[in-house]
């Protein structure tokens, strides 16, 4: 059994790092900063209190996968059914350079339809897409995090990848029409 103090050094240097992308993933499982850091504080509580538990190497996996349950238990706690928010792009994403307001306003608008589609994707879906495509974790990480086989992970990215594919082409169609 490990001191508090080695523990606690321990988790940190382990655990930290992962910071942004358990509150990536919480935000877009939540819909909102406020919750997302509430169940980010509650995952992390969790996390340090079975750290014993975690068996060593790349913690992201594990910890998102405390994530993503802290944020199932509180949406189900809370009665929160599949629902449509906004996700603000302004907050949420790193300037890019353009050459123009033109430009800058031609790329708000595609990012903003990429998120309002991944908005759209069913939980089970949506948090392999953030998994895989913003936080670059393996298949193998993804399935240890949502505890389902590969090709169940694969099965879902899949899926998912056609959903966004279409539910863009209707996007830009009607932009252009």
């Amino acid at each position: 059994m490990l001191s508090e103090s080695v523990k606690r050094a321990r988790f940190e240097q382990v655990m930290l790092p992962h910071l942004d992308s358990s509150f990536n993933l919480a935000r877009w499982l939540m819909r909102n900063d406020h919750d997302a850091e509430d169940a980010v504080q509650e995952a992390y509580l969790r996390a340090y209190r079975f750290f014993e538990g975690f068996q060593g190497g790349d913690g992201k996996a594990w910890l998102l996968a405390i994530v993503r349950n802290t944020c199932r238990t509180l949406l189900q706690k809370a009665g929160v059914k599949e629902t449509m928010t906004e996700f603000d792009d302004s907050k949420h994403s790193a300037e890019s350079e353009q050459k123009g307001p033109e430009d800058r306003l031609l790329r708000q608008a595609e990012v903003e339809s990429v998120h309002a589609c991944i908005d759209k994707l069913p939980a089970e879906y949506r948090e392999v897409v953030v998994m895989r495509e913003l936080e670059q974790l393996s298949y193998k990480e993804i399935a240890t995090a949502v505890a389902v086989p590969i090709g169940t992970v694969m099965s879902r990215l899949a899926r998912a990848r056609a959903r966004l594919h279409d539910c863009l082409q209707v996007r830009f169609k009607g932009a252009r029409a």
